[in-house]
């Protein structure tokens, strides 16, 4: 990826691109069932520049499973962190491996998931209470080629204090020698029984004060926050306190959210990638909903002509509409038509063909980059505007 131009970057340490400084400063968040290519594709039409992630995947599936079902990818999703679960730092290094072979630009270690089934395959958020286990891990990691990150919670059961976080976060890195490009910390603790996964992402309060005091104490760490954070000025509010945000099912169900941190983050710049050829570049007018719909066409015709069910990818076009005239109709042709047989990427044309021009050529980022952005800064000047995010934000 040498050559690669970055925009909205953290400082610190080294992300696939080999120079300082090249890490995204807004990611979207690994999700189960959602952030699969297919939303991926759709994501990377409406952001260049966000850092995108897979779904967890287990190292033993990535060793021994369909490696191209689970981990191939269209060039046109971009960069693509691979997240990983497992335990046992020799399986975890063959699957990073496997991962830099598929192009992942980065491997990072599910230390966050509460799942009972992901507990009793001792990983996910319980690895939490063997710092030197996730510290021998990452190193192990490392050694693939690819630059590693590590996702956690701001702790665990009782061991919840802000010390318990920092003295987790500094024997990884102790252990691992500093090997981690990110800290990727959800604000919330995790318990390991007693709440489904659901509840674990909306029962235990938001302390993203805990996350904001651990980059101001270990200012030489890359620290990234999630959790509850919906919006563009949010995001901004954040980025004062720490090098990145990680956005979760916000994005997901709004999709558009990624347009509109697209001018927070670049502008209407584009982005290279991996390949050298780069994102598609955004019209003068912006990025609308019938641009990426007409991208989404082609990517349907391609993946359906390969023989995956166009309800596959129209699954994740359901919120591309999301509040604004036509959104209904818009979801029940896709809905009611995506899983009739013979059913092709013409329902995307009927679908739009519901939706008002105004609605569909209505610019989600660009038209107005730099209000938008300044608008962004002075609600990010506001501190008191991070007291609101924790108790207000939707779950993340």
């Amino acid at each position: 990826m040498s050559g690669s131009v970055r925009v909205g970057l953290t400082s610190g340490k080294v992300h696939a691109g080999g120079e300082a400084g090249t890490r995204p400063a807004v990611s979207v968040a690994p999700m189960m069932a959602l952030t699969d290519r297919h939303f991926r594709f759709l994501a990377r039409r409406l952001s260049p520049s966000v850092l995108l992630y897979s779904e967890m995947l287990t190292a033993k599936a990535v060793i021994h499973g369909d490696r191209d079902h689970l981990l191939g990818k269209d060039v046109g999703e971009g960069d693509v962190v691979l997240q990983l679960g497992g335990d046992d730092p020799q399986e975890l290094a063959r699957a990073a491996a496997i991962g830099a072979r598929y192009g992942y630009v980065e491997v990072n270690l599910n230390v966050g998931c509460p799942s009972a089934r992901v507990a009793s395959g001792n990983f996910g958020a319980c690895l939490m209470a063997k710092p030197q286990l996730v510290g021998e891990s990452l190193a192990a990691m490392r050694e693939a080629g690819l630059p590693v990150s590590v996702k956690h919670r701001i702790g665990i059961d009782d061991a919840d204090s802000y010390d318990d976080l920092r003295t987790f976060v500094d024997t990884v890195d102790e252990v691992s020698r500093g090997v981690a490009s990110a800290y990727v910390v959800h604000a919330r603790k995790a318990w390991l029984s007693g709440l489904s996964p659901k509840e674990n992402r909306s029962v235990p309060p938001l302390r993203h004060a805990d996350v904001h005091r651990l980059k101001a104490e270990r200012p030489e760490l890359v620290v990234e926050i999630n959790g509850g954070i919906s919006s563009v000025e949010q995001t901004a509010a954040h980025l004062r306190h720490v090098d990145g945000v990680m956005i979760g099912r916000a994005a997901y169900e709004d999709p558009t959210l990624l347009a509109r941190l697209e001018t927070l983050l670049a502008g209407l710049r584009p982005v290279a990638l991996q390949d050298g050829r780069g994102t598609p570049e955004p019209s003068r007018g912006g990025i609308t909903r019938r641009g990426v719909v007409e991208d989404m066409l082609a990517y349907c015709e391609r993946e359906v002509s390969a023989g995956t069910p166009l309800a596959a990818v129209t699954r994740h076009l359901l919120n591309l509409f999301k509040g604004v005239p036509g959104a209904r109709a818009w979801r029940r042709t896709l809905t009611e038509g995506a899983h009739l047989p013979g059913a092709g990427p013409e329902l995307l044309l009927e679908a739009l063909a519901a939706v008002s021009s105004a609605v569909a050529d209505e610019p989600l980022a660009g038209a107005d980059v730099r209000s938008a952005a300044e608008r962004a800064e002075v609600l990010a000047g506001d501190d008191q505007m991070l007291d609101l995010v924790g108790a207000f934000a939707d779950p993340g």
